[in-house]
């Protein structure tokens, strides 16, 4: 036997872990004659894992883990309260086949594959399934996990449940297409990418029209194209501007006077 977890207890009572080889003996005949044991005292290493467990387990962030087939082998607390199965109702089941709806599912399982070639996520959108049926959203790092030896053994990610916080940038976002006045927003490259219907209405442009392109070069005239952007880089660099005015092109050529925060 291989690798066979022993225990042993000391002179003084105290209970060792050794890891175990157990070999058969034979004298030069080929006989049996006893056993020998080669042992390793991993009573240290397996402290350390029961404190690293207990430490996932009460931790105030989501934690789970799956193995090398992609079934559960770690969910704690947190992921229980939030989620409502219990460990024993996750364990050894596939998580993305059984807690990723299907349109998910292909991508969760690629961040899964990269993790078990060594190839770590950071703050990956996860869309986790409920018992009840609700969709939570889950910002995931994604860990590959190893033993001793360095072997991968699977992964294990932590989470964080930005729901709320989605759903408050949705509510916020649909706040800004509805306002009636225009609203737009550009990138640190000065690239639109805020173009409420507002914006469309006095312009003519939709947002697929907007959308990539740069907002002085192309939807402000020659002359004032400098300005623009020296308002937009103060911006950026937190020098706002207030009651600036913003001439915006049309898509007939013509020319609306935007007074601009």
């Amino acid at each position: 036997t291989a690798n066979f977890e022993f225990p042993l207890m000391t002179k003084g009572g105290v209970r060792l872990e050794v890891l175990l080889n157990a070999t058969t003996r034979r004298d030069e005949q080929g006989n049996v004659i006893g056993v020998v044991g080669i042992g390793q005292d991993i009573t240290g290493r397996l402290a350390q894992e029961r404190e690293y467990s207990r430490l996932i387990d009460t931790a105030n962030a989501p934690i789970f883990g799956v193995d090398k087939q992609g079934q559960v082998n770690v969910w704690n607390q947190c992921a229980v309260r939030l989620v409502g199965y219990s460990t024993e109702e996750v364990m050894g089941h596939s998580l993305v086949k059984e807690f990723i709806r299907p349109e998910h599912q292909k991508k969760v399982q690629t961040i899964l594959d990269q993790a078990l070639h060594g190839a770590e996520t950071a703050n990956f959108d996860f869309p986790l399934m409920t018992k009840g049926g609700a969709r939570l959203e889950i910002l995931l790092n994604a860990t590959t996990r190893r033993d001793e030896h360095g072997n991968v053994i699977g992964v294990v990610g932590i989470g964080q449940d930005i729901t709320e916080r989605i759903a408050q940038e949705r509510e916020f976002s649909k706040l800004i297409d509805s306002a009636n006045a225009p609203i737009f927003g550009v990138d640190t490259d000065g690239t639109v990418n805020v173009w409420n219907q507002c914006a469309t209405q006095l312009t003519g442009f939709s947002k697929n029209d907007v959308f990539g392109k740069k907002l002085a070069e192309d939807f402000v005239s020659a002359e004032f194209k400098d300005s623009v952007e020296e308002v937009l880089r103060n911006a950026m660099m937190g020098i706002e501007t207030a009651n600036y005015e913003f001439p915006l092109l049309t898509t007939g050529d013509h020319v609306v006077e935007v007074l601009l925060n």
